[in-house]
Formats: C-alpha cells, structure tokens, sequence
C-alpha cells in the first residue's frame, strides 16, 4: 500500500496508507460516528463534496452487498478514511470486499489514520476543508476547493423526470435533491404513485396530490431556483412533507434562515425531542446545516429539536399540511423508529 496523507485547511497532517484508488483527492473533512452502515454512507448522495471519516476502528469486515442494498447506484463521497481497514470479510450478502468496490469506483481510501485524534480536532475546531495526496500520485490536488459555495444538489439529482408506481391512486411529486433510495422505497410500500423530478423542475405545471422533498447535499442557500417552485407550491393547501436539505428549502421557501453547524450530525444515535410532547425518538442523521428556528414566521413552528445541542429537527406550518424533518425517517442505514412520519404524510393526500 502506497503511503496517503490527509492535510487540513490549518496544515494539520495525519500520515497513514492507501488501500484503494491510488488518486488524491479534495474535499470537506467529515465524521460519522455510525458502527455500522459505511455502504449505504457511501453511496448517499449527501455526501458528495466531502471525505468522510468513520470514527468506529475496525471497517471493511462485512464487505459490500449487491447494488440492490445501496442508497443510489454509486458512491458520491470524495474519499474514505479509518483506522483499521479488514482485509477479511465474512457477511451472507456481500459480494466483494470494501476495497475492491472502492477501487472499481476509482474512489481513494486511506486507513492506519488515528481517527479520533482526527475527530477530537474535527469536534473542537469544526469542519474543514482537506485534501489527499498518495505517494506516487503526480495529480494530487494542490489547493482546498470552496464547499460552501458549489451546487451540490445540482451534481447528484436526476436529469428527468421518472416515474414509479404509476397508475396508484395518489400521486406524490418528490424534489429530487439527492434522495436515497430508500426513501423511495417508503413511498412504493404506501401506494402512491411517485414522480421524481430535477431539483430545479417546475413541478408546478403537473398534477399531484402531494409533494415530498427529498435530501441532499451542500448549502441550501445554492438551490433558489427549488425555493422559488416550493413557494409558488404554497399557494394552494397540498400536503408537503420534507426531508433533510427538504427541511432546510421549506423553512427557506416559509421565510426562515439556515446556517452551517460547527461540525454537523452524522451518526446512527441522534436524540430528537417532539415539541410540547415527552417523545423522544433515536434517529438517523447526515446534514452539516440547520434551520435557525428563532427566524421562523409566526405561521411555522418547530417541530423536533435535537437533544444534544438543541438545534432545530423540524418545523410544521400552523394552519396548512406542511411539515419537514432534519432527519431521516427511512434510516438506511440507522433506527427506524420515525417512519410513521411517512404514514402522516399519506394520511394528508
């Protein structure tokens, strides 16, 4: 394995070894605190622009399972980086070693990095930008790109329109701003017909009962063009139910402003409470914005709010079916204690 090194926008380096695409790379430095779960990480489109480091030690040992299991049909995160890559997978469903998968998907990995070092330093000082350089590798970026300022959404949503389900008796409209397939799936198992659109498709020349607003990455402040569509939406009284960076484009579409968090959520472990109600609910997180609550018009009101640093969760309209949730009800992977909000909206159409 060629020798990799991590340098931070602060010139902080972590040295360790190469074990996939021999290619350097550049991105926002992230961490996920999920024990499990790295292939449907991988491939959620979420983290695209960024590289992504697991905080549990050992990765690799349960390989990789058929594209049927992923979150879309590639890998979007820049890179990888762990502790203590297996070489050795043992798992009923997988079909190649995480390795292998990486390599194949040209995406470079590097492991023998002490990751909570990096994490502690992530933690304290907040996200920042790094790049890769592998030994040998002629190409390696020399400068750190500008996450906030680059449409991500735009990179990872869909080029047209696609239909599932067709011919059920309601039909949902989902804003296609990176979903995960998941979401997807939750929306078949009840029956709707679903139209998948481009993050920027004026959806409002078509015929739906619902509209559903998907996750995604980078700063919603890139994405004005799907603002303006949700705003013209509310003009009539159709449910609309949102998800992640749909959280943020309703809160935005509504009036209200987001802001970047010192280092995000992404685990499998984030506590949200209900508003005005003892609920609290374990869930699935991967955003690195957040709607600011205190700029919500006297129409919205919040609807979750994260236990730990009591950032908003969610928000809801007062008198119109319209809610949105900073997290992810489908959790893939991660605890599905929440799916019920998928049942809510259904009620709605």
């Amino acid at each position: 394995m060629n020798k990799a090194t991590l340098i931070l926008d602060d010139g902080t380096r972590f040295c360790g070894y190469s074990f996939c695409a021999p290619r350097g790379t550049a991105g926002e430095v992230v961490f996920n605190t999920a024990m499990t779960g790295y292939p449907e990480s991988l491939t959620d489109p979420s983290y695209a622009g960024q590289i992504m480091v697991l905080t549990y030690p050992l990765v690799g040992n349960y390989g990789v399972p058929a594209p049927e299991l992923w979150e879309s049909g590639r890998i979007h995160a820049e890179a990888l980086i762990v502790s203590d890559y297996s070489t050795d997978y043992s798992h009923w469903n997988a079909r190649e070693s995480l390795g292998q998968w990486l390599r194949r998907e040209h995406v470079p990995a590097i492991t023998g990095i002490d990751t909570r070092a990096l994490t502690q330093l992530l933690r304290e000082h907040g996200v920042m930008m790094g790049r890769i350089e592998i030994e040998g590798d002629q190409a390696s970026p020399a400068s750190f790109p500008d996450y906030g300022s680059e449409n991500y959404v735009e990179k990872v949503s869909c080029r047209e329109v696609i239909r599932y389900n067709e011919g059920a008796p309601k039909r949902v409209v989902l804003v296609d701003c990176g979903v995960k397939a998941n979401i997807i799936r939750c929306l078949q198992r009840r029956g709707v017909e679903i139209v998948r659109v481009p993050w920027d498709y004026d959806f409002n020349v078509l015929s739906y009962d619902g509209l559903f607003l998907s996750n995604g990455p980078g700063n919603p402040d890139n994405c004005p063009q799907a603002v303006d569509n949700i705003r013209k939406a509310m003009q009539a009284d159709k449910p609309i139910f949102g998800i992640c960076m749909g959280n943020q484009l309703l809160a935005k579409a509504g009036g209200a402003k987001v802001y970047k968090l010192k280092y995000g959520h992404r685990s499998h472990n984030q506590p949200v409470g209900m508003t005005g109600t003892n609920r609290c609910f374990i869930t699935s997180q991967n955003h690195g914005y957040a709607v600011d609550a205190s700029t919500l018009s006297a129409d919205w009101e919040p609807l979750f709010e994260n236990m730990n640093d009591g950032s908003n969760e969610g928000i809801r309209h007062n008198g119109k079916p319209w809610f949105s949730v900073q997290f992810h009800p489908e959790a893939a992977a991660g605890p599905t204690d929440t799916q019920f909000l998928f049942d809510d909206f259904i009620s709605m159409l």
